[in-house]
């Protein structure tokens, strides 16, 4: 079933912050915002199978800031797969695009409802490969 507005809102804004954070000279509030985002027990199974927790997500990012010039990140194809009270499950795609390249992956996301909307608890990513 397709995710509710609210919660497409939702993906797309941490992405985008996460797209301006390395991809421009943003200011720290960009990255303090993807950081707010994120649940304290955070973790991530990266495209090459990684398996990496908030804090050591957060001290990559920091220095990444403006390490790609003009990156893009466009989600797309969001799929609410379960939901309960507190804690929805969503399917989306995501491409980076940093002039003609292009990286697409899948990704399953759990997100916890918290007081001030959603934050992010676990991220798996799986690479897509390239269209021919």
């Amino acid at each position: 079933m397709p995710a509710h507005p609210h919660l497409a809102d939702v993906i797309a804004a941490l992405h985008w912050d996460l797209a301006e954070w390395m991809g421009s000279n943003a200011p720290p509030k960009v990255f303090d915002r993807f950081a707010n985002a994120l649940h304290e027990e955070f973790s991530s199974v990266t495209t090459v199978g990684q398996v990496i927790d908030r804090d050591t997500l957060l001290a990559g990012l920091w220095p990444a800031r403006n390490t790609q010039p003009g990156l893009e990140i466009e989600v797309a194809d969001i799929e609410e797969l379960a939901h309960s009270d507190t804690i929805v499950t969503v399917r989306f795609a995501a491409e980076n695009q940093l002039g003609d390249i292009r990286t697409r992956r899948l990704v399953t996301a759990v997100l916890i409802r918290a007081d001030h909307g959603y934050q992010w608890r676990s991220v798996h990513e799986t690479a897509v490969p390239a269209a021919e």
